[in-house]
């Protein structure tokens, strides 16, 4: 039997790349995202490409009722997750703390932890009740260190670490892996959502160095899913060769 994998943000970049990754390694998929049209795209996709089965549902993680309601009355054959991958996550602005947005801390706050804690309070119960599963968390260098202007997200982040922490000693004597994945900057839609859609500033995030892209993240989150049973990667931190720190790079 296939295993199964809940991918959440699984409608572009890190979360579409891991979705296109372990569809290639046979698994069967649940895929999650806000945007139906990109769903449906991927879903057709996979399927005929891969000949797997996947289950696509279009719900917003900030939400405990769609969460609920979507991964919380599963049928049957989707119920018992393999492998749970927390992705969907962003930054929204880059403001110091006394210019802030309150808008912008409350989608952060509510889609890094908050869904994060939705989707994993949701799963994880089946995984207790086998005994068996592995949940990989999306953190970010922003998780290990602070930098100027990048105090909500970064607090964020932090709490996946934090989290991540928690879940494995909780889960430990269920023989639940949990693994948490810290990329540094990877060029996808991230810039452009935290600068709300202006591209060209997006664009000189990445300008002057070859950044990381989705497919690294995906290829390292196949590698921690694949380590055999008795092994569990627990943190991996992952940066472009030209990044030193969440701040410092060598740029052409």
């Amino acid at each position: 039997m296939k295993k199964i994998a809940l991918i959440t943000g699984a409608t572009a970049g890190i979360g579409k790349a891991t979705a296109e990754r372990l569809a290639k390694e046979g698994f069967n998929l649940i895929i999650t995202g806000r945007r139906q049209r990109e769903l449906d795209e991927l879903q057709t996709s996979l399927q005929a490409q891969y000949g797997i089965d996947i289950w696509a549902l279009c719900f917003d993680v900030r939400k405990y009722d769609e969460v609920e309601k979507n991964l919380g009355s599963l049928p049957q054959r989707w119920k018992d997750v393999d492998v749970l991958v927390n992705n969907a996550g962003l930054a929204v602005g880059l403001n110091p703390i006394h210019t802030g947005v309150v808008d912008d801390w409350e989608r952060m706050i509510d889609t890094n932890i908050k869904g994060l804690l939705y989707v994993t309070r949701t799963i994880a119960p089946r995984m207790v009740e086998r005994k068996s599963g592995h949940i990989i968390n999306l953190a970010s260098i922003a998780g290990k260190e602070v930098y100027a202007n990048g105090n909500v997200y970064c607090a964020t982040k932090h709490a996946v670490d934090a989290l991540s922490k928690g879940m494995r000693i909780d889960l430990l004597p269920y023989g639940i892996k949990v693994t948490q994945i810290c990329p540094g900057a990877v060029e996808t839609e991230f810039s452009v959502v935290r600068f709300k859609g202006d591209k060209s500033r997006a664009d000189q995030v990445y300008a002057g160095f070859a950044p990381l892209a989705a497919e690294d993240i995906a290829e390292a989150i196949c590698f921690a899913v694949s380590a055999p049973d008795h092994v569990n990667i627990q943190d991996m931190l992952i940066m472009p060769k030209a990044q030193a720190s969440g701040t410092i790079f060598h740029k052409e």
